[in-house]
C-alpha cells in the first residue's frame, strides 16, 4: 500500500541523469541572513505559540535546500551531491551536527550502495564551509537527480469520531523529496528521500522509498533510511558503562514490542564511527552515529515497478535536559503526529455476553455518562467466529449500544497463545515452534494469521463495533519458516508480519475503529496503550490498589499524554485477592469506589471498569454520576499535559498539576493524602506551563477564585484542607 509522505504541490524539478539538480533551486527563496545567537531562544514553543511556520529555502551560496520552522534547521547539499551538511537546534543555538554521511544506504542482492553523501572531511570532529566546497561524491553511490517540494500529506487516514482531537491532519507543514538513480553497473532501481517539516514543532520526519526501474526482480536486503554523525553527548579516554546519547529523541512508525519509546524502539541504533580518529576516546568506540534501520531484513524482492517504503523516523530536538520538558515535548510531538490517541472515552469493560447482563449494563452506562462498552477478555465474546448467528447477535448488541449514544467493541487476543506446529512461528535455531517472545505465537503469515486479520475485518465491519481491544499484538516474533505463503523466510518475516498489522492498524484508523493495544503502536494508528502496571497487583488489599494506581499513573504520564494510557479498576474479584481486594458490592466499598473514580478521572485517565454493572443502588449512581459529571466539567484541562509534583508514597500528599496555556482553565491541581488523618498545609503549584506570568485566579475546589500574584519563579503557594484519604483540587486561570 502506497501512502505518500509528501502531496507536491510547490513544483521546483525533477530533472534528469544529464540534468544539474540545482535546477529549481532559483526558484526557492534565500534563507533570511540573521545574527549569531548563543544560548535559549527567546520564546518557548511549549507554552506560546510558534512565531515562524516551516519554510524551505535555499542556501546564500546556492547549493543546498534548507528546511527551517524556527526551532530547528536541516541544510542538504545538492551539489557535487546530496548529503546533509547542517542540522541546528535553533532553540539553543546548537550545531547538532559533525560530520557528512550519506543519506542512507542499500543493500540490494548483496551489495550495499550509499544514498548519496560526500567524502573527503579532514576531521569528522566538526565540519567547515571549505571542507564540504573540496569533498567528493561517495564511490558508487545513488546520484541525485532531482527534487520537488510541497506540503505534508497523511500517513493514513483517518476518520474522526465524536471525541477525537480537533488537531489538523495532516500536521501543517513542508516536504521535500529527493529522487536518486543507481550509477551504470548499479542495480536497477531508483530511490525517493523524503523529508517533512513541521509548523510550531522541532520535529522532522524522514522516510525512502525503493522502486524498481528496471526489467529483472531485485531483492532489496537491508536499508537504512537515516544517517547522522551527531556531536558527541560527552568524551571519555576509557570505555563508559553507559555512554550519554546526544540530546534528541527518534520515534517510528516501526515500533513495537514494549511499553516505553525506549523498549519499543526497533530502528534505532548508536554505532561507533572509527573514522572519527580525534575523537577522545581511545578505542574509538564511542556512540556518535545515528544509523535509523531495520533490525533484520526486509529481504523483499520487487518486480517491474514495484517499490518498498521504509518506516518513517521522527527526530525530535530537545532544548535541554530536564526530565519534565523533554517528557512535554514528546508528549506535544505524539499529539500532533498520532492525535487519535486524544480520543479517550469512559469505559465499562464487561464481563459478561448475557443479554440482560448486556442491557442492563448498556443502560447504566449511558445512565451515568459513560461512553464505550468493551466486551471484556473471559465474556463470551469471539471475534473469529464469523457465523451468521454470532454476527447477528453482536450486531443487535452494537445497534442497542448505538441507540444508547456509546460505542461498543471488544477483545480479540492474537500473538500470545498457540494455534499449531502448522501456523506458529518457527524458531531458527531449533527449526520448531516455541521460543517466541511470549512463548508460542502464531506467524501473522502462516494460513491462519493471513484468515485470522480476514475474519476480524468481517466481524467489525458486519457488526458495527466501534472498538477493537487487541491483546497480543505483535510484538516482533521472527519466522523461520519457508512454508508459509505470506513471507519467504526468515529474512522477511519480521517485515511482512509488521507491515501486516499497520496496514489493519490504518485500516481500522480509516474507519473510526478505536484500537486499544498493549503496545506502543500509537504511530501506526491505535488510539491507547496501557498506562503501565503490574496484574497482580489488582489482587491486593484495596488500599495498597490505591497507592499503586496512583504510582503507576504518575509515572506512565512521563512519555504519555493522560489520553494515551488506560488504568484498570476491577470491580469484581480479579486474579484472586478475595473479599479484600474487591469493591463489589458496591454500595458496601463506596469510599473505595470512589478512590479508584478519583485516582483515575483527577489524572484525566481512563481505566477498565471490569464488572458487570457500574452500580448497585441510587447512592452508588450518584457518587459515579458526580465524579463523571466534574471530569466532564473539566475535561479539556484534565486531559490536558501532566506537570509531576509528589509521587504517592503512602505517607504524605501526593499531587499534579494539569496545565495547557490555550485554555480559559489554564491548570488545575490535584492533591491526594493517603493517610488516615485530615491534611492541613501549604503546597507550592509551579506554573511555567500554564502560560501564567503575573497573576493567577484560583479556585479551591469550586470557591469564589482568589487572585494571586505569582512568586519570581512562577509558584504560588496555596493552603489546601485535604480529609483523610480524601482529595482536593484547584482550578487556575490566568
Amino acid at each position: 500500500m502506497h501512502i505518500p509522505i509528501a502531496t507536491m504541490v510547490l513544483a521546483t524539478t525533477m530533472s534528469g541523469p544529464s540534468q544539474s539538480p540545482l535546477v529549481g533551486l532559483d526558484r526557492l527563496p534565500e534563507l533570511p541572513k540573521a545574527p549569531l545567537r548563543v544560548g535559549r531562544a527567546p520564546f518557548d514553543w511549549l507554552i506560546e505559540k510558534p512565531r515562524a511556520r516551516a519554510r524551505i529555502y535555499r542556501s546564500a551560496e546556492g547549493k543546498s535546500l534548507v528546511l527551517d520552522n524556527g526551532l530547528i534547521r536541516r541544510v542538504i547539499r545538492l551539489d557535487p551531491a546530496a548529503a546533509t551538511t547542517g542540522l541546528d537546534n535553533l532553540m539553543t543555538g546548537e550545531s547538532m551536527l559533525r560530520a557528512v554521511s550519506p543519506e542512507g544506504w542499500i543493500e540490494a542482492d548483496g551489495r550495499r550502495y550509499a544514498i548519496g553523501g560526500l567524502s573527503g572531511q579532514p576531521d569528522r570532529a566538526y565540519l567547515l564551509p571549505e571542507w564540504i566546497e573540496a569533498m567528493k561524491p561517495e564511490a558508487d553511490s545513488f546520484v541525485l537527480t532531482g527534487f520537488t517540494t510541497g506540503k505534508t500529506a497523511e500517513r493514513m487516514e483517518w476518520e474522526r469520531t465524536v471525541g477525537d482531537s480537533r488537531a489538523p491532519w495532516p500536521p501543517p507543514g513542508v516536504s521535500a523529496v529527493l529522487t536518486f538513480a543507481a550509477q551504470p553497473g548499479g542495480p536497477s532501481l531508483s530511490v525517493e528521500v523524503r523529508y517533512e517539516l513541521y509548523d510550531g514543532m522541532p520535529v522532522i520526519a524522514k522516510q525512502i522509498v525503493v522502486r524498481n526501474v528496471g526489467d529483472r526482480p531485485v531483492r532489496v536486503d537491508r536499508f537504512a533510511s537515516e544517517v547522522l554523525a551527531l556531536v558527541e553527548a560527552e568524551s571519555a579516554v576509557g570505555e563508559q558503562p553507559v555512554w550519554r546519547l546526544p540530546n534528541v529523541h527518534v520515534a517510528s512508525d516501526f515500533m513495537f514490542g514494549g511499553d516505553t519509546p525506549e523498549n519499543a524502539s526497533r530502528v534505532v541504533h548508536w554505532l561507533p564511527d572509527p573514522a572519527y580518529g580525534t575523537q577522545v576516546n581511545y578505542g574509538l568506540t564511542m556512540p556518535a552515529i545515528l544509523e535509523c534501520r531495520p533490525p533484520l531484513g526486509p529481504a523483499i524482492e520487487l518486480n517491474r515497478g514495484e517499490e518498498l517504503e521504509s518506516f518513517r523516523t521522527f527526530l525530535l530536538l530537545f532544548d535541554g535536559t530536564d526530565r519534565e520538558r523533554n517528557g512535554l515535548a514528546v508528549r506535544r510531538m505524539y499529539r500532533a503526529l498520532a492525535p487519535w490517541t486524544c480520543d479517550s472515552p469512559l469505559m465499562l469493560h464487561l464481563t459478561s455476553t448475557d443479554e440482560t447482563v448486556v442491557r442492563t449494563a448498556m443502560d447504566q452506562a449511558a445512565d451515568v455518562g459513560f461512553e464505550m462498552v468493551i466486551f471484556s477478555f473471559g465474556s463470551g465474546l469471539n471475534m473469529e467466529d464469523v457465523s451468521p448467528a454470532n454476527i447477528a447477535r453482536f450486531k443487535a448488541y452494537a445497534d442497542y449500544a448505538r441507540a444508547k449514544g456509546l460505542r461498543v467493541g471488544g477483545y480479540s487476543l492474537l500473538a500470545s497463545r498457540r494455534i499449531s506446529d502448522e501456523h506458529d512461528v518457527i524458531h531458527p535455531k531449533t527449526g520448531k515452534p516455541g521460543g517466541a517472545i511470549f512463548g508460542n505465537s502464531p506467524c501473522l503469515a502462516s494460513a491462519w494469521g493471513i484468515e485470522y486479520f480476514q475474519r476480524i475485518r468481517r466481524f467489525l465491519s458486519e457488526t458495527g463495533f466501534a472498538l477493537l481491544e487487541h491483546d497480543g499484538s505483535y510484538p516482533g516474533d521472527v519466522c523461520a519458516s519457508t512454508s508459509h505463503p505470506g513471507h519467504r523466510g526468515l529474512e522477511d518475516s519480521q517485515w511482512v508480519q509488521y507491515r501486516m498489522i499497520a496496514e489493519f492498524y490504518a485500516w481500522c484508523r480509516s474507519r473510526g475503529i478505536f484500537l486499544n493495544v498493549p503496545d506502543w503502536y500509537y504511530l501506526a494508528g491505535s488510539n491507547k496503550s496501557g498506562m503501565g502496571y503490574r496484574e497482580t497487583n489488582w489482587s491486593l488489599p484495596r488500599a495498597q490498589q490505591h497507592i499503586h494506581a496512583r504510582q503507576n499513573l504518575f509515572d506512565g504520564t512521563w512519555q504519555k499524554t493522560p489520553t494515551m494510557g488506560w488504568m484498570f479498576t476491577p470491580l469484581v474479584e480479579y486474579q484472586g485477592g478475595g473479599a479484600a481486594a474487591t469493591i463489589e458490592p458496591l454500595r458496601e466499598h463506596l469510599a473505595d469506589y470512589e478512590l479508584h473514580l478519583t485516582n483515575n478521572l483527577l489524572y484525566g485517565a481512563q481505566a477498565c471498569y471490569r464488572g458487570p454493572r457500574l452500580y448497585d443502588s441510587e447512592e452508588t449512581r450518584a457518587l459515579v454520576i458526580k465524579w463523571v459529571t466534574f471530569f466532564k466539567k473539566h475535561r479539556a484541562i484534565l486531559e490536558s499535559d501532566v506537570i509531576h509534583l509528589r509521587r504517592a508514597d503512602g505517607v504524605h500528599p501526593d499531587g499534579i498539576l494539569h496545565v495547557n496555556p490555550e485554555l480559559d482553565e489554564k491548570g488545575l491541581a490535584v492533591f491526594w493524602n493517603p493517610s488516615n488523618k485530615a491534611y492541613d498545609g501549604e503546597v507550592v503549584v509551579p506554573l511555567r506551563y500554564t502560560g501564567i506570568t503575573d497573576t493567577a485566579l484560583i479556585s479551591h475546589e469550586g470557591a469564589r477564585p482568589v487572585r494571586r500574584r505569582l512568586d519570581s519563579d512562577r509558584t504560588v503557594r496555596v493552603k489546601v484542607s485535604i480529609p483523610a484519604r480524601g482529595v482536593t483540587w484547584l482550578v487556575i486561570k490566568g
